[in-house]
């Protein structure tokens, strides 16, 4: 299998690059940013791609931020954008939950193992929550804690679901409430199941470690994962805006997320930078789980070389 096309400094193979797309997904972390630092030229990349008439649309695996506080973030940090441009994990689960799966109710309320990004979106889709952010929850289990949740009295009775992401406070006492649901036949969904994200420049424990895979280990059973590179993420992203997936391109760091999830979808193509997790080592690797279609060594050499122009 040939490799990927490494376009920095060849301002002829950009040019043709950016004129077979229409719509470049962006992942965030690790392309756009680490952390609260942009990558130096990503903002004028961004609007080089607005100028030649690309639709820009960030989509992210970080299920701690809803669309509105992303925005925030955005703005905060120089980066023009609206909210209809942002799609996270969150927001792919919470229009999951509310308009595919339609637990019927009363038993359709979700235990949340996250943090407030999943409680806003919950909320805009109208559906019922527990867990999450709540203060109670964050504390030692006690005696009646495991009387309780094994008999199932500490229990509320209405979740027919668990939705798991990435918590900043994960603890015993939640992992425990959110394995008696799913034993009790809770319908098993993950917001993304990414190992580690990058952040200042290192990498840091993911949804999927933290969230997801320990409750996976606990049941025996594998969630359905609502962000990059599930399909129905994808579906979701199509649906919204009624891109030509033949002219759409992703954009991303990570082999395993962004990239198989440009590939599976059967985009146009996929870009990877070497500005987060992917080296290119990995996929030069025989079992390499992806292999982009192009290559650059940070974002910005798309709008570098383009500039001169």
């Amino acid at each position: 299998m040939a490799g990927p096309t490494y376009l920095t400094g060849d301002k002829a193979a950009i040019n043709e690059f950016l004129d077979r797309f229409d719509v470049f997904l962006l992942d965030c972390d690790g392309v756009i940013w680490t952390g609260d630092h942009v990558f130096e030229g990503v903002p004028e990349t961004l609007e080089l791609l607005r100028s030649r008439g690309k639709k820009v649309v960030f989509v992210t695996n970080n299920s701690t931020k809803s669309r509105d506080e992303y925005l925030k973030k955005f703005t905060t940090l120089g980066i023009p954008s609206n909210v209809e441009e942002i799609f996270g994990s969150a927001y792919s689960s919470a229009i999951y939950i509310s308009r595919i799966l339609q637990l019927p109710a009363p038993k359709n309320k979700v235990f949340v193992l996250g943090e407030a990004g999943i409680e806003i979106e919950l909320r805009s889709e109208n559906v019922p929550f527990v867990g999450g952010t709540d203060p109670s929850l964050r504390r030692d289990m006690t005696p009646e804690d495991w009387r309780g949740l094994a008999d199932g009295s500490l229990l509320e009775p209405d979740v027919g679901c668990v939705l798991a992401g990435l918590d900043f406070h994960v603890n015993y006492l939640k992992w425990a409430h959110a394995l008696q649901y799913l034993r009790r036949g809770a319908v098993f969904l993950a917001t993304n199941v990414d190992s580690t994200f990058p952040m200042n420049h290192n990498l840091f424990p993911g949804a999927g470690s933290i969230g997801a895979m320990p409750l996976a280990y606990m049941t025996g059973t594998q969630p359905v994962a609502l962000g990059k590179p599930s399909q129905a993420m994808m579906d979701a992203i199509e649906g919204k805006f009624r891109l030509d997936r033949a002219r759409t391109c992703m954009v991303g760091d990570r082999l395993n997320t962004d990239i198989k999830f440009g590939i599976e979808g059967g985009l146009g193509g996929t870009l990877a930078v070497l500005t987060g997790v992917a080296t290119r080592a990995d996929w030069e690797a025989a079992d390499a789980v992806a292999v982009p279609a192009f290559y650059v060594d940070k974002l910005s050499d798309l709008g570098a070389v383009v500039a001169q122009e």
